[in-house]
């Protein structure tokens, strides 16, 4: 493919871009014609990303960052526009977590996966702030969970961090909104996803886990963060499933504890015994390049009728006006 650089759309960033959802966003952007700047802690499937990015006729950089040393992203996201040029768009993907129930976590993993999933996007925002205020222009994109609204079993410390993640992001939100910037911020709120991190984060459970719910493609993910990227959606919902968890506990989170108490705890795990001395990517990467899929491809969905909605919503509110206004017409000269 060759290269075609006059067409580019910009420049975006993407955190925990060597694997799962940020590997698809990285091919997602790429294909919408951005340069891409990567950033992840795994070498191997940073520069499988990067091969990824050129066969696209785009341009792209790696670093190896840990989104937890602020310092580090700070450093990244100068480099960035020394080679890319101004970064158009930032999106806060990296995550950890570790599968155990609370009574036998430790504070240090609490403390490890909080620094990742919550203040690693902290880290991202300010970064891309420093940048995009000055501009008045940008786009920055949180990735959320549906379990930023409802908390389950086994993911305390996963859970708590996507529920600071969603504070963090309202009170940037209207802190935007009273300064009249037109930085624009956006939250994707994700489903269970098929992707690398079921393999990859710590685990005290006996049997493998899995991803409890209704699974779809990390793709799906991807085309989300995309559309939040170039457009002013607040907040876009994944899946049917990431509805129902967020309204349902709105309504009844009494209902919730007891239906998650009952299944939740045998519902994200597979009937395989897990290897307890697998290697785990909580404190350092592991080797190799793994690409954005996890091994749950047979169950899970390709597409969501919920975000296919959602992206459409405009040209459907047009087409009910129309329409409506039609019918409208069509009366009056009745």
């Amino acid at each position: 493919m060759e290269n075609n650089y006059q067409e580019r759309k910009g420049v975006v960033v993407i955190t925990g871009a060597s694997a799962g959802v940020g590997r698809s966003c990285v091919r997602a952007f790429a294909k919408k014609g951005y340069d891409v700047a990567l950033i992840a802690r795994g070498k191997d499937g940073l520069e499988g990303a990067k091969k990824e990015v050129e066969s696209y006729g785009q341009r792209a950089v790696y670093y190896q960052v840990d989104v937890a040393d602020a310092e580090a992203v700070e450093e990244a996201a100068a480099k960035i526009e020394e080679e890319l040029g101004v970064i158009d768009v930032w999106v806060n993907n990296a995550m950890n977590s570790v599968f155990s129930p609370v009574k036998e976590m430790k504070a240090e993993e609490y403390k490890r996966v909080t620094e990742v999933t919550y203040l690693g996007q902290v880290n991202g925002a300010l970064a891309a702030l420093k940048r995009m205020l000055p501009r008045d222009k940008g786009s920055i994109v949180f990735v959320g969970s549906a379990l930023a609204y409802r908390g389950i079993p086994l993911q305390s410390a996963y859970c708590a961090s996507k529920h600071a993640v969603q504070g963090f992001y309202d009170s940037l939100r209207t802190e935007l909104i009273h300064d009249k910037s037109k930085v624009k911020i956006s939250i994707v709120e994700l489903p269970a996803l098929n992707t690398t991190q079921f393999g990859f984060v710590k685990s005290r459970l006996p049997r493998k886990p899995q991803p409890m719910g209704t699974i779809y493609q990390p793709e799906v993910a991807a085309r989300a963060i995309v559309h939040a990227a170039e457009h002013n959606t607040r907040e876009m919902m994944v899946g049917f499933s990431t509805l129902k968890a967020i309204i349902g506990n709105k309504i009844a989170p009494w209902y919730g504890d007891k239906v998650l108490a009952n299944s939740a705890i045998d519902g994200q795990q597979t009937e395989e015994l897990e290897d307890p001395d697998r290697r785990h990517n909580l404190w350092e990467p592991i080797p190799g390049d793994h690409g954005a899929h996890g091994s749950f491809g047979e169950q899970a969905k390709p597409k969501s009728q919920l975000l296919w909605l959602t992206r459409k919503r405009d040209y459907i509110l047009g087409a009910a006006v129309v329409g409506g206004l039609l019918v409208g017409l069509k009366a009056l000269k009745s």
